[in-house]
């Protein structure tokens, strides 16, 4: 439906129409609520008046409104005002790249700025888990300062309406009905060959298309030109593509790019947007060192199969070794090479550097099951470790002999040849240890605690740094000894994010000293940095160790390494040179689906990220979502309308909130938040009116609600683990709490309590074994134990009639057992219904017990090579 200038539309005045194509007309518009000028793009009469089309499309704007880039146009929402549906999005002044391309051959330097500005839009967008799928020039806007900006990111995934035969360079987005195959989504000049196939695809799609662009950014003529859109496709199936072709002057290293975006096959393309970036970045930085580095390169590097790849990786770490180790080695080069996951399983956690740079040790999960591996760098393959199941955050002896890790709320240590763990002392959640060559151990032994000091032979941990709550320190962690084995550095996390600092520490006072400030575990590396994120960017600092002071200016090494704030960095050093590190790896992204009772996917549920809890509402119909930003170590809960498609944000920032639990009507959400520096008890109503209320000074997150409205359960972070509590609750408007008191509170962790419907049971998990176990005790009173899961399991969850108990086993498997109610409680055996792929993610069941609601990572979700750099410090120096 046309909209007329001086037009009302809602908030909007039509001011003047834009264009129009195949998502329909779009014009300029004023917002008169906020005072700024917008484009309204309205959608055709058949898609916004399709249920199911517009439930895809109002999808996928949720997901696009979460974009914030300085190279995204945003979304600013999806708008109805009587018969017409429109998005209101930023308003981009300047021509689109077709029409800078039109008007004659860009200069190199231009060009390459502009395919930059594309790469980290792109780049950014990747990582929060969306694909454009129509990347083409009429889809990207030049401002008058020359920032680009891309638009309709994303929008293709939602168009089903075949485009007609016509110029393929600026026809509208292409769609076939769905087959078995899949559906083609793009444009045709610009489309991948597997979008082309009707094949599923990937972020290597736009890959494709970002090299299609580029190349047609550095000759002013486009790649594929056929007559009509048939003869296009074919073009991109089979046509000839000859980087040589493209105009003279083009650098070597620049061909070699859109050779690698352009590979048919996605085995052997480009992988990452990023890798394009920081080639064109490398490039305008120093354009001679750039050529001098691409004429060295080995073409074809990656083309092999796995096993040709690994005989080839065996080769280079024979010759490493032999280079490395060798006594009358005089000069060191740089050696990078990549280290694949065990297969069928996953890195979870930051790797571990041995301190002679021989051996990597790493936390990986496959199923349920997570324990450590040991790369030793003159092998082709790791090797387990047993006895290190649930391990994270391994650190090493400083001879090289022992790894230390955290696991069942101990502080543990296995030497590095294999053999029987031993337990050096309590430690209910570890944040971080280091081994001292004088034999002391310095570790963080809780979430919220300050440093400790154990033997490395084990025995009674004592208190060695404390917190400074002046400060608004709420944790110190992530300790890390300097040459001398007496003095340390480590984190003061702060409850402001930005406060927090790296600090260096004595063993033999308590006295400290600030070194500078980031949100990041730091090393020292010989011969004289010291090695920190900022910004999920790897830096190093000049810093003399025996001052314990900085002597010069931080500079980037490596960007995108990954952080989560539990761990800190995913990076590790070694005393001789060595850097590993994993970037955009371990499981940040994952996805909420549901799943029938055999395992078959139903539908997805919301936006992909960083989920870590979440709890369907008691009439399932809302979701509430608990979404991390690993980076900024905060997280937010997030309400999704299952009727709708919807999804509205509950809590905001600036510190994290999660763990949603619903009151028994489904009025009010509990929940746990940092934001007055730890974990405590808030309530807050769903409707959108009133404020969030605090339950309880107590330290914890909650984990369920009584269904007759009367307790609240939570875990509380223990000395030794986890307790379970409960608060009391009375009244309605407004809820009174009692006073808590503990109901399980043990030398053992307990965790994940969940009430039964008539509220007189209570299923947990337990460590008294050995391995988690699920129990069920009566309520409010402890007694009459049972043990309902055998050979490992956690996270129970009851069905809401109370008919079964469903949870987790060790091989992440989910299990149910038929359960009886009543003065006993009768339980039968625990019967496997399928394999969930689940982790650590969230995970509920809906009311009627028929559907599970699970967060499953990608399928590349911790995935990524960990890359291994020998002689990371030649780069420095030169």
């Amino acid at each position: 439906m046309p909209l007329a200038p001086s037009a009302r539309w809602g908030p909007y005045e039509i001011l003047s129409s834009i264009g129009s194509g195949g998502m329909g007309e779009v014009y300029r518009a004023r917002d008169t609520t906020l005072g700024r000028d917008v484009a309204i793009k309205v959608l055709p009469d058949a898609f916004a008046h399709d249920a199911e089309r517009m439930a895809r499309f109002e999808r996928e704007a949720q997901v696009l409104a979460s974009l914030n880039h300085p190279h995204i146009a945003s979304i600013y929402g999806l708008e109805e005002s009587g018969d017409v549906r429109a998005l209101a999005m930023e308003l981009v002044d300047g021509p689109t790249l077709a029409d800078r391309i039109a008007q004659g051959l860009l200069p190199l330097d231009e060009a390459l700025d502009i395919a930059r500005q594309i790469a980290e839009g792109v780049e950014y967008a990747h990582e929060k888990g969306v694909i454009h799928r129509d990347l083409k020039p009429a889809n990207i806007k030049l401002t008058a300062d020359g920032t680009v900006k891309l638009l309709d990111f994303g929008l293709a995934k939602a168009v089903d309406e075949p485009g007609p035969q016509g110029n393929p360079s600026v026809s509208p987005t292409l769609t076939m009905q769905s087959t078995r195959l899949g559906v083609i989504l793009g444009t045709a000049a610009y489309m991948s060959p597997e979008q082309a196939s009707g094949k599923p695809v990937d972020r290597r799609s736009d890959i494709w298309s970002f090299g299609v662009v580029l190349w047609e950014i550095l000759s002013g003529s486009r790649l594929f030109d056929g007559e009509t859109v048939s003869h296009t496709l074919a073009d991109v199936l089979r046509g000839e593509i000859d980087v040589n072709k493209l105009p003279a002057g083009t650098p070597a290293v620049i061909l070699e790019l859109v050779g690698r975006c352009l590979d048919r096959d996605m085995k052997t393309r480009l992988r990452d947007i990023g890798e394009a970036r920081i080639a064109i970045q490398k490039y305008r930085a120093d354009p001679s060192e750039a050529a001098r580095l691409s004429e060295r390169a080995v073409t074809g590097h990656e083309r092999g199969e796995r096993l040709a790849w690994i005989a080839a990786c065996g080769l280079l770490l024979a010759t490493l070794a032999f280079i490395y180790y060798r006594p009358e080695a005089k000069e060191l080069r740089i050696v990078k090479l990549s280290v694949l996951p065990p297969e069928k399983a996953a890195f979870f956690g930051p790797p571990a550097v041995s301190p002679d740079g021989r051996h990597v040790t790493f936390a990986a999960t496959a199923g349920e099951k997570t324990q450590l591996w040991v790369r030793d760098l003159d092998s082709l393959a790791a090797r387990p470790l047993p006895g290190t199941e649930g391990a994270l955050n391994p650190f090493w002896s400083p001879d090289n002999r022992f790894i230390a890790f955290f696991a069942g709320g101990k502080l543990k240590k296995v030497e590095v040849v294999g053999g029987p763990a031993q337990t050096l002392c309590d430690a209910s959640a570890g944040r971080g240890g280091a081994w001292s060559r004088t034999g002391v151990i310095v570790f963080t032994p809780g979430i919220l605690d300050s440093l400790y000091r154990v033997p490395a032979a084990g025995g009674n941990a004592t208190p060695l740094i404390a917190l400074d709550q002046s400060l608004g320190e709420d944790s110190l962690r992530c300790p890390w000894f300097l040459p001398d084995g007496h003095h340390f550095l480590y984190t003061a996390r702060n409850s402001d994010v930005e406060k927090s600092a790296i600090y260096a520490g004595d063993l033999g006072s308590k006295e400290k000293r600030r070194i500078l400030n980031a949100n990041s575990n730091a090393v020292y590396a010989p011969p004289g940095f010291v090695v920190f994120l900022r910004e999920r960017t790897l830096m190093a600092q000049p810093f003399d160790a025996g001052s314990a002071q900085t002597t010069g200016d931080p500079f980037p090494i490596v960007e995108k390494i990954d952080f989560i704030s539990a761990y800190g960095g995913f990076f590790s050093v070694s005393q001789n040179g060595v850097l590993a590190y994993l970037s955009s790896s371990a499981g940040s992204n994952v996805q909420l689906n549901w799943f029938d009772r055999g395992g078959k996917p139903l539908s997805a549920v919301g936006a992909p990220g960083n989920l870590f809890s979440t709890s369907i509402s008691p009439d399932g119909s809302t979701v509430a979502v608990a979404r991390s930003d690993p980076q900024m170590s905060t997280g937010d809960i997030w309400l999704h309308d299952l009727t709708r498609g919807a999804t509205s944000r509950f809590t905001f920032g600036p510190k994290t909130s999660g763990y949603p639990v619903w009151s028994p009507d489904g009025s009010r959400i509990v929940f746990g938040s940092t934001r007055d520096g730890t974990f405590r008890l808030y309530v807050k109503p769903t409707g959108g009116a009133g404020k969030e209320e605090l339950l309880s000074n107590l330290h914890g997150v909650p984990s369920d609600w009584s269904r007759d409205g009367r307790f609240i359960v939570f875990n509380q972070f223990g000395t030794k683990g986890y307790d379970i509590w409960v608060l009391p609750i009375s009244g309605d408007r407004p809820l009174v709490p009692g006073k808590p008191f503990p109901f399980l509170q043990t030398e053992f962790s307990e965790s994940g309590a969940k009430l039964s419907p008539d509220s007189k049971w209570v299923a947990y998990t337990s460590n008294e074994s050995g391995q988690n176990e699920v129990y069920v005790q009566t309520f409010p009173s402890p007694g009459g134990k049972s043990q309902i899961s055998t050979g490992g399991g956690n996270r129970p969850v009851w069905r809401r009639d109370g008919r079964e108990l469903f949870y987790i086993a060790a091989d992440g498997k989910l299990m149910a057992v038929e359960v009886k109610l009543g003065s006993k409680l009768e339980a039968g055996a625990p019967k496997p219904l399928f394999d969930t792929r689940l982790g650590n993610g969230p995970f509920d069941i809906s009311p009627d017990g028929r559907r599970f609601l699970l967060a499953n990572p990608s399928e590349d979700a911790g995935r990524t090579p960990m890359t291994v750099v020998v002689n990371w410090t030649g780069e420095v120096k030169r």
